[in-house]
């Protein structure tokens, strides 16, 4: 199943920066783990915002919300979830 997944980061302005760089490289490492392993399958920066669009290709609801509920950096996110499907006019053929 695909999910559009929007992602906005808001840390709290009294994290150490320590703290803070410690989160951030160990999402990206795991944000990179779950590409490489096809789940989270396209993820592109909004500009200008701390924040992201994801593609993410996952059995369903259940398994996306262990996904993000994961994610070092979950505990500052506001998500947005939709669910996708195919629609019968793209001529792309992505495998989904």
């Amino acid at each position: 199943m695909l999910f559009h997944v929007e992602m906005t980061v808001e840390l709290p302005h009294d994290l150490p920066a320590g703290v803070a760089d410690r989160l951030k490289a160990t999402e990206k490492a795991r944000a990179e783990e779950l590409q490489r392993n096809g789940k989270w399958r396209h993820l592109w920066r909004v500009a200008g915002r701390y924040a992201n669009v994801s593609i993410f290709d996952v059995r369903g609801p259940g398994e996306l919300h262990e996904i993000l509920s994961g994610l070092p950096l979950f505990p500052f996110m506001k998500i947005e979830v939709k669910a996708l499907c195919r629609h019968g006019s793209a001529i792309a053929d992505d495998g989904a």
